[in-house]
């Protein structure tokens, strides 16, 4: 049976992407996208609720500027998700969940 890994999201970033090269020079850049979805509640009151998403990219040598990816930019995003592990410099174990990924494009908004 296959099974399928796929997020696609549409959101405003939060701050400008980070970009961090390695010493084999791949770039993994770095961001927080923020999603917004609205409901009403039992007295007929509107909710408005924001989830942040992790989103990192590794950057192809096809990838000339991704000076776009801005602050406050509406982009739109196609990947995977990913759980990891890592131990912080105090010791402790920490996890998070992320989007890796694989497709990302600004989204044009209207004035």
């Amino acid at each position: 049976m296959k099974t399928i890994n796929k997020v696609e999201i549409q959101g405003f970033l939060g701050q400008d992407a980070e970009e961090k090269t390695f010493e084999s020079g791949r770039t993994l850049v770095n961001m927080s996208i923020a999603t917004n979805e609205g409901y009403k509640n039992s007295d007929g009151e509107w909710i408005n609720t924001t989830t942040w998403h992790n989103v990192v990219y590794w950057k192809n040598k096809k990838d000339e500027n991704l000076d776009f990816l801005k602050k406050g930019e509406l982009v739109s995003i196609t990947g995977k998700l990913n759980n990891r592990k890592y131990t912080d410099k105090s010791g402790n174990e920490k996890f998070i969940t992320e989007v890796v990924a694989y497709k990302l494009n600004l989204v044009e908004q209207e004035a």
